[in-house]
């Protein structure tokens, strides 16, 4: 499969060190009607040792080419939930959250067909912050 559009990145900032095992979940938002909407899962994945989930994007089906699937779709709007409870949890830490949302609205039309968004998370058990990486 070619390079997953979508990655990220989770980093313990009151350890300074990669937060390994969270299970992350990438969502398309779908506006159904003026005032109402759905998420659509399209795939689950976990943080590796370092603490990244280089391919948060769904395979192929029979239907489609890998270079069709790896296109985000301009001006849709998605959402990765970072599921942040667990990991404190399994650190002997309480955490405020319980989990993160983070979004990425694509609201240009993209002219490289290979744009990638990196989401990196700073986490520490009553904070965190994100950003566009690269």
């Amino acid at each position: 499969m070619s390079k997953s559009p979508i990655t990220c990145h989770v980093l313990d900032s009151s350890l300074g060190k990669p937060a390994a095992g969270i299970r992350v979940r990438l969502q398309e938002y779908h506006l159904i009607a003026e005032a109402a909407a759905a998420l659509e899962p399209l795939v689950e994945g976990e943080t590796d040792s370092d603490g990244r989930c280089m391919q948060l994007w769904p395979k192929a089906t029979d239907n489609q080419t890998k270079e069709e699937l790896a296109r985000l779709k301009a001006g849709t709007v998605y959402k990765i939930f970072f599921k942040t409870k667990e990991y404190f949890e399994s650190t002997g830490r309480k955490s405020l959250y319980p989990w993160v949302e983070t979004c990425i609205q694509i609201t240009f039309e993209v002219e490289d067909p290979d744009q990638h968004y990196h989401i990196p998370l700073l986490i520490s058990p009553y904070s965190y912050t994100t950003y566009r990486g690269s």
